[in-house]
């Protein structure tokens, strides 16, 4: 049985993810600050993942409750900017991710998959992007401390492939993640576009954002990528064609755009991954 280190398996998105990959026959280990009396993890650990060494050992199996780990999904993080100052987000999430990935390599795990953001994409767009739907294609441009570290992490993980070139290490850029509790408030979207206009009006459902980090987790490859992951559709009752048009009125809109599709394209993880979002808001409310 193939197990896999979570970190952050607490979290918003954590528990789905280590729902999902124990109901798909693999065996988690949840590493996080805190323990969650809910988890079906095989293992909890608390640790801090500023502590290189914690890492170390948490990953190598030192701590007697699991003898090591396949894999790891890297999700802990200071989730979104402007929850605490910026020099407290670049000191806690950029130390905890090299060390997650300093200690991989030093112990022989070969499989990452971790989370990195649609906040480097440019959001929140108060620089229109250079064309809609975006995708993976332009250049990082982190308008954040937040979104800065996730640029940083990118390439930390082009240069932990290029000096372990068996390692794969793939960042999903996750939109906005979301629980069906949290549809109830989507109606009120519509009565004014710019509320959600910083993010082209996308979001992640918690349950399809585990089903791209399984997807990650078994597609074959070595070396590094990136993947935009959100939902098929916008958090909006009005057809994408017409927000595009209305609020970014300048901006370039590459193709004819669905009903309500998605502007922050999926196409590469679904051709590369085989992700397909199962879930919307609009069967939840």
């Amino acid at each position: 049985m193939t197990t896999v280190a979570v970190t952050g398996s607490s979290g918003k998105l954590g528990r789905h993810v280590v729902r999902d990959l124990q109901e798909h026959g693999y065996r988690v280990v949840a590493l996080d600050r805190v323990t969650d009396p809910g988890s079906s993890a095989a293992a909890q650990v608390r640790l801090d993942l500023t502590d290189y060494g914690q890492v170390v050992e948490a990953l190598s199996g030192v701590d007697d409750r699991h003898d090591g780990v396949d894999a790891v999904v890297h999700l802990a993080a200071i989730p979104a900017p402007g929850l605490t100052t910026n020099s407290a987000t670049f000191a806690n999430n950029a130390p905890c991710t090299y060390n997650v990935f300093a200690a991989a390599r030093a112990v022989g795990v070969r499989n990452v998959v971790w989370a990195s953001s649609e906040t480097v994409l440019g959001l929140p767009f108060d620089a229109p992007p250079p064309y809609i739907p975006v995708d993976e294609e332009y250049p990082p441009r982190p308008e954040s401390t937040y979104s800065l570290v996730k640029t940083l992490e990118e390439e930390m993980a082009r240069q932990f492939c290029r000096w372990v070139p068996e390692m794969k290490m793939i960042g999903l850029r996750f939109s906005n993640v979301m629980d069906v509790a949290d549809y109830a408030g989507f109606p009120a979207f519509d009565a004014d576009p710019q509320l959600r206009r910083w993010n082209l009006w996308a979001y992640i459902d918690g349950r399809d954002g585990a089903q791209a980090v399984r997807k990650a987790l078994e597609h074959e490859m070595t070396g590094t990528e990136v993947f935009v992951i959100a939902n098929a559709d916008t958090v909006m009752s009005q057809p994408s064609a017409r927000l595009a048009a209305e609020v970014y009125p300048g901006v370039p809109v590459t193709r004819e755009l669905g009903e309500h599709e998605t502007m922050l394209s999926i196409d590469k993880a679904r051709r590369v991954l085989g992700y397909e979002p199962q879930h919307s808001w609009r069967n939840e409310v």
